[in-house]
């Protein structure tokens, strides 16, 4: 009997591709691929023109590396999705890693007659400054579901902190992916000031309105948010070095939104290329 079920299962074994979207990320790019190297029926990355060593990396696991420039992070994911094969799909970020826990539970999952759900977030363990984050918002930390069907999903065509929707039923899984999304303070500090620029054209573009206030309530009230209400002191000086960031980090998305507001059609234009490459 038992070797009828592990038949059963091996003929049950769904194929599940894997994209990873990348740009100029070569420190991380090795290990991310590693993490599910052989584990998946396909993997693809989209690389928006990187001038590191990104795609050579990427060449260096599979034969689908493919350049699409970048228009916004919705417009990224979709077009990464469309290069898949398979109706079940795996997103991973090039600062992220698949552990063999997580692994293991999309297979059970995938070996089901039926999925109980049609997309699945999967909590994500988040290592910085010498330490597993635990508080500060920073665990389970779920992103848009990262486990889907093609047919049922879909990234809305949002320039940064892209939503989705899902066309089905949502669930969660219980293993995590680890995530390393920032080397150290600078490059904290380099990656959000990118960020930064994305959301404060999001917000321009969606008609928002800028009030002084924003430069005081809003980083105040995101630095309190992460270090008191979602426990960043219990993390220690670390906790309270991410939630300070976190309120630096607000505070330079309304002071550019401020910018991009005031600023004449001729030179709204000119900021638009900046972002455009990148």
């Amino acid at each position: 009997m038992e070797g009828v079920r592990i038949k059963t299962m091996t003929e049950r074994r769904v194929p599940l591709s894997v994209y990873v979207i990348a740009y100029n990320d070569e420190p991380n790019m090795r290990a991310c691929l590693a993490s599910v190297a052989g584990w998946a029926e396909e993997l693809i990355v989209v690389d928006s023109h990187s001038n590191d060593r990104t795609a050579a990396i990427a060449a260096e696991f599979t034969d689908k590396v493919h350049q699409v420039q970048f228009t916004g992070f919705g417009a990224l994911r979709n077009q990464a999705v469309a290069r898949c094969s398979h109706e079940w799909i795996f997103s991973l970020d090039t600062d992220e890693r698949m552990t063999p826990g997580l692994q293991a539970e999309i297979r059970a999952l995938l070996a089901e007659p039926a999925a109980a759900a049609d997309a699945y977030f999967v909590p994500r363990k988040n290592y910085f400054l010498g330490r597993w984050i635990k508080h500060c918002g920073w665990y389970p930390d779920y992103r848009q579901p990262q486990l889907f069907r093609k047919s049922r999903f879909r990234y809305r065509q949002e320039l940064v902190h892209e939503s989705f929707d899902c066309d089905g039923t949502l669930g969660y899984l219980s293993q995590p992916a680890l995530q390393y999304p920032f080397r150290d303070i600078d490059h904290y500090i380099a990656k959000q000031d990118r960020y930064s620029d994305l959301m404060a054209r999001r917000m321009a573009d969606e008609g928002r309105r800028f009030k002084p206030h924003h430069l005081v309530t809003h980083p105040l009230g995101a630095f309190l948010k992460m270090y008191g209400l979602r426990h960043g002191f219990r993390d220690g000086l670390p906790g309270l070095i991410l939630s300070g960031l976190y309120g630096y980090y607000t505070f330079m998305k309304y002071a550019k939104f401020w910018e991009l507001t005031r600023r004449e059609p001729s030179d709204d234009c000119g900021s638009m290329s900046r972002h455009e490459r990148r």
